[in-house]
């Protein structure tokens, strides 16, 4: 088993990037309306995704949302706000599920994440910004150039 393991990861590790979309992405974290008045700063989303801060200052617990580790939104949102992509978290997590600590949840999709957050008290996810609807709150935006801006920038969506 964990030969089949280390196998897949150097696989990852190995292949090259194949994510520029998605590192070109703009992203909004997303707030349920609840929340809505809620600031948040890249140094916190981190804390958040790590599960280091458990609780929203009213003291609702904060419940994170991903998307899977190959979606390449989950990587891009990996390296901009943890430093790392998400098969580099893989020991990290296994120490904290030691500790009784669980990873956020993963979703399966972008709509996932936008029901989740809008129907789950106290949930925190990340959609690209485009997709961002009325259903929940963007209150941060990850843009392509590593920047974080809590004002939403202009947006060019197709109409698809």
């Amino acid at each position: 088993m964990s030969r089949l393991f280390l196998f897949w990861l150097l696989l990852l590790l190995v292949l090259p990037a194949s994510c520029a979309a998605g590192e070109e992405e703009l992203l909004a974290v997303v707030v349920s309306h609840v929340q809505a008045g809620r600031a948040l700063n890249l140094a916190e989303l981190g804390l958040i995704y790590r599960r280091k801060q458990l609780v929203w200052a009213d003291g609702t617990r904060i419940n994170p949302a991903n998307l899977p580790p190959d979606n390449p939104l989950r990587r891009a949102f990996s390296q901009r706000v943890l430093g790392s992509p998400p098969e580099g978290l893989v020991q990290y997590w296994n120490a904290m599920y030691f500790h009784g600590i669980s990873p956020p949840h993963v979703l399966a999709s972008e709509e996932a994440v936008l029901r989740f957050v809008a129907e789950t008290p106290g949930a925190v996810g990340y959609v690209s910004a485009c997709k961002a609807d009325v259903r929940v709150k963007a209150v941060l935006w990850l843009l392509p150039d590593g920047e974080v801006s809590a004002q939403q920038p202009a947006l060019k969506c197709s109409q698809d």
